[in-house]
């Protein structure tokens, strides 16, 4: 998106969130402007670790969305972020084209002849990139499969790589998957040694703290929480 230097007006803030809850912050949005008179949000989706590089540079966001704790952490460290709160859960999946031959039972199995392309998101700024390849380096298999990557620049791309048959199969959140169940079908569910917990926080910078600190607390209430659910997100 493109950011505007005009100020924000009181019941305006914007949400920088990560691409996996693209779907679901539409939808949050809509329920919170609709109970909240005069509240307007504005979002802006991307990979977590890009999203940050836009706030370390001055991007006028209010509230950060991140699919993983370290992005929020590397925010913490940089004082970018007035406070943070674990808010939801997700999980990893490999995916392959719904009209796809193979059959992959194991990570080990991306060895195949028959699998020439894989995409992932960039592990530098995509979380659920990160976390792939962790597990593909837990079970030894990072070495043979790396050659074959196509690196993604979020998660939503690895899941259009996947559905337009551009690659023979992709990791992505258990979430994205459930987006496009007609153009690409779970294949294996990956094992992850650690959690996959988002975190929501409030821009030290931001503009409308107020307005912010309600946003955030919508999120974390039951009527978020229902929405978050409903997108296949897990409780924090």
């Amino acid at each position: 998106m493109v950011f505007s230097s005009i100020t924000a007006w009181a019941g305006e803030i914007t949400v920088s969130t990560a691409a996996s809850l693209t779907d679901a912050f539409k939808e949050i949005v809509r329920s919170y402007e609709a109970q909240t008179p005069g509240a307007k949000v504005l979002l802006n989706f991307g990979a977590s670790g890009a999203l940050l590089q836009q706030i370390a540079k001055g991007a006028p966001v209010d509230v950060f969305a991140s699919a993983d704790q370290a992005t929020m952490d590397q925010a913490l460290k940089q004082n970018l972020i007035a406070e943070r709160e674990d808010f939801t859960r997700n999980a990893l999946v490999l995916i392959l084209p719904a009209d796809s031959p193979l059959s992959l039972a194991a990570l080990g199995d991306l060895r195949q002849v028959g699998v020439k392309r894989i995409t992932l998101g960039n592990p530098a700024v995509v979380p659920a990139g990160r976390y792939a390849k962790r597990a593909l380096e837990k079970d030894n298999q990072w070495a043979a499969v790396e050659p074959k990557v196509i690196y993604a620049q979020n998660v939503r791309q690895a899941l259009d790589y996947v559905a337009r048959g551009e690659v023979d199969a992709g990791f992505v959140f258990a979430t994205d998957a459930a987006v496009m169940k007609d153009k690409a079908k779970v294949a294996l569910n990956v094992p992850v040694d650690v959690p996959m917990t988002y975190q929501i926080g409030r821009v030290a910078a931001g503009t409308n703290g107020a307005e912010a600190k309600r946003f955030i607390a919508f999120v974390m209430s039951p009527a978020g929480q229902d929405i978050l659910a409903r997108s296949g997100f897990l409780k924090p």
